[in-house]
């Protein structure tokens, strides 16, 4: 299989290479040339960590198998509180698929635990001979795992940046107390999609004789291939556990702002996994809502609204740029290339572009979309609390009170899962909010408020960092990223 650039069908690598550099020369991501087929009854009786094997190899068809099975069980051998790694379970009349398991108790786990290890099975098989270094920007999540896989791994440095303010406490804690030589974790005085946007350039622009650039976030296929196989051990476990008969369609609701998570489901679709809808979730930025609604992308006349869904207070979702690809793709990579670079440079320009017709349409027909404000998300925890004695994150609240919207409304009735990201106690403060309580605490206060008030444990990924020292203090302006990395390296 080969890889080639969103913008430029003739820009081609291969998955190894892909996963390694990230960004494309020419600033597109890296898309594969076909999704393989990949669905079975027989994989669905695979144990957990073959059935990820089976998905990342898939698409990752140049490592061979055993060594990808090899970086499954060092990612998330020991690293997780079930072995299932991403239960489903239920809450009242409710499928929610569990992410949060891992070590920094969010969804990026499931990626990033194992994307370290599938970086150096990549160095291996290229031969490479340079250092890696790993350029992030985080909107609460992704920053922190990205640290946990990659503190004092060999061969490789992590640079993670994040807004300034714009993270709930424990996400900044979690990032700022991190220890490792080989990792910087540095503030940015703006928001997510500031510091994005400096990652981006500075991958396009990054020249260094010693060091190889590569970002953690998911515009690297290697964030979205273990994300594919969580959908497809998501459908295993409805099976499994009846919900299902094998080969029904199964709906899925996401919470999302990058839109990575999301579209890991659609690649599992095109690789043969039963999937009805998929439903995109967003809070009040609500950008993607637009999109899907209207056939529209304008950020240029938003200002980004802090939320209390952090994780998803973005207005440049980067891989929606794939899911246009794959769209307009239809028997011409070249033609569909053209188009994406077009609207891209559209993006540059004026912040805003439309989707032809056609295009538009056959999204329509995969996707459905809604929104939540934080009334709407508090809303949905007290609603599930109360009645099901389940406690969700503000994140999963998103998706939930979208999937209430649309069933109560007849256009979800096929069985559904709703994607549950993070531990509700990342988000104390706004959780006491939602259930009432008068929430004048922050960090770890409010968690332990938090705790107390329902019964439920800190996950020891986040109680273990209460006695941890700050040891990352750098606060810069987004025009400063890039002499930043330039001293940091």
């Amino acid at each position: 299989m080969q890889y080639f650039s969103t913008r430029n069908a003739s820009e081609r690598t291969s998955p190894s290479l892909a996963l390694l550099t990230g960004l494309a020369p020419d600033g597109g991501l890296y898309v594969p040339e076909e999704l393989p087929a990949l669905f079975s009854a027989g994989l669905y009786s695979l144990e957990r960590r073959e059935l990820f094997a089976r998905v990342i190899s898939a698409l990752i068809d140049d490592i061979p198998y055993e060594r990808i099975l090899a970086a499954v069980d060092a990612g998330y051998g020991g690293k997780f509180d079930t072995p299932a790694f991403c239960p489903v379970v239920k809450a009242g009349d409710t499928h929610i698929l569990e992410l949060w398991h891992g070590p920094t108790c969010a969804f990026k786990d499931m990626a990033l635990c194992i994307l370290p290890h599938l970086m150096n099975a990549a160095r291996e098989k290229n031969g490479l001979k340079e250092d890696l270094v790993i350029l992030t920007a985080t909107s609460g999540d992704t920053g922190k795992a990205a640290l946990a896989g990659f503190a004092d791994a060999p061969h490789t440095r992590i640079i993670v940046f994040y807004p300034d303010g714009g993270v709930s406490e424990l996400q900044r804690l979690q990032m700022v107390t991190q220890r490792g030589e080989n990792v910087r974790v540095c503030a940015v005085r703006g928001n997510f999609d500031d510091a994005q946007r400096g990652v981006k350039a500075a991958l396009e622009g990054f020249k260094h004789k010693e060091l190889v650039a590569s970002s953690a976030n998911s515009i690297n296929i290697g964030r979205l291939a273990p994300q594919a196989a969580y959908y497809f051990a998501a459908y295993g476990d409805m099976v499994a556990n009846g919900t299902i008969e094998f080969g029904r369609e199964v709906d899925f609701i996401v919470p999302t702002g990058n839109f990575g998570n999301i579209l890991a489901g659609y690649m599992a679709k095109r690789m043969g996994l039963p999937v009805g809808k998929l439903i995109c979730a967003s809070n009040a930025n609500d950008v993607l809502y637009q999109f899907l609604s209207e056939g529209v992308y304008d950020r240029a006349s938003r200002q980004l609204i802090k939320t209390a869904s952090p994780s998803m207070d973005i207005l440049i979702s980067s891989n929606l740029e794939r899911l246009l690809f794959f769209m307009a793709n239809r028997g011409s990579e070249a033609e569909g290339a053209v188009l994406v670079a077009s609207l891209m440079a559209q993006l540059k320009e004026t912040g805003r572009y439309a989707l032809p017709d056609d295009i538009f349409k056959r999204i329509r027909a995969q996707f459905l979309c809604g929104r939540a404000d934080d009334d709407a998300a508090f809303a949905a925890i007290r609603d599930m609390w109360q009645n099901s004695h389940y406690l969700m994150d503000t994140h999963t609240a998103v998706a939930y009170s979208v999937y209430a919207q649309l069933k109560a409304k007849g256009l979800i009735t096929a069985p559904a899962v709703v994607l549950s990201t993070a531990s509700p106690f990342k988000f104390a403060p706004a959780m006491l909010t939602a259930l009432g309580e008068y929430a004048n605490e922050s960090g770890f206060d409010a968690a332990d408020k938090l705790s107390a008030l329902t019964g439920l444990a800190i996950p020891n990924g986040l109680s273990g960092i209460r006695e941890l020292s700050v040891l990352h203090t750098d606060v810069i302006d987004p025009a400063e990223m890039g002499a930043y990395i330039h001293s940091v390296l």
